[in-house]
């Protein structure tokens, strides 16, 4: 009898501990999450992986699958907040394709882009660039970088459509 009293005081003060500890896992991890204390810029997010123009909602989801918080808290100083429809109203003066010629031939639909759609967009210059990924450089007013956005997976209607609704209507001849 007295070691199945002393198994249940035991079992109750880790039960204590538990929710201890459980309260302060809570308490870490909403914190990150609902603040974003540092904004990096566009390059040292694109240096760690985050490219494009993620919301801070999608921050949110990769928290629930990803378990590294720092990886969530990087997330979280490179993503936009979210507003109603505020991401589609930026629009940008020109944009920089920037491709590995070697690679080219692993994606048809930017070389098809290149070929026979690029001309529409007088604004959008093609950069060879060694081993780089496919990816869209976007500028604004002074051609200085404003955001870089992957598109080694896009089709060439979805590099046509986001150009039309990113680029400044006098930058695109359609």
């Amino acid at each position: 009898m007295v070691s199945f009293s002393r198994f249940r005081e035991r079992e109750r003060e880790r039960g204590r501990e538990m929710g201890s500890l459980l309260v302060y896992a809570i308490v870490l991890l909403a914190i990150p999450l609902g603040s974003r204390a540092e904004q990096l810029s566009s390059k040292e997010c694109e240096s760690l992986g985050f490219t494009g123009l993620a919301l801070c909602s999608d921050c949110n989801t990769f928290a629930e699958y990803v378990k590294n918080q720092e990886l969530v808290s990087d997330c979280l100083k490179c993503c936009s907040e979210d507003s109603d429809g505020s991401m589609s109203k930026i629009t940008y003066s020109g944009a920089v394709l920037e491709v590995c010629m070697r690679k080219l031939v692993f994606y048809p639909e930017i070389v098809g882009f290149i070929e026979e759609e690029k001309e529409k967009f007088p604004s959008v210059k093609v950069q060879y660039a060694f081993n780089s990924p496919p990816k869209l450089i976007m500028l604004d007013d002074d051609g200085q970088h404003k955001e870089t956005i992957r598109v080694d997976n896009w089709k060439r209607e979805h590099i046509l459509q986001f150009l039309r609704e990113k680029l400044k209507p006098t930058s695109a001849a359609i």
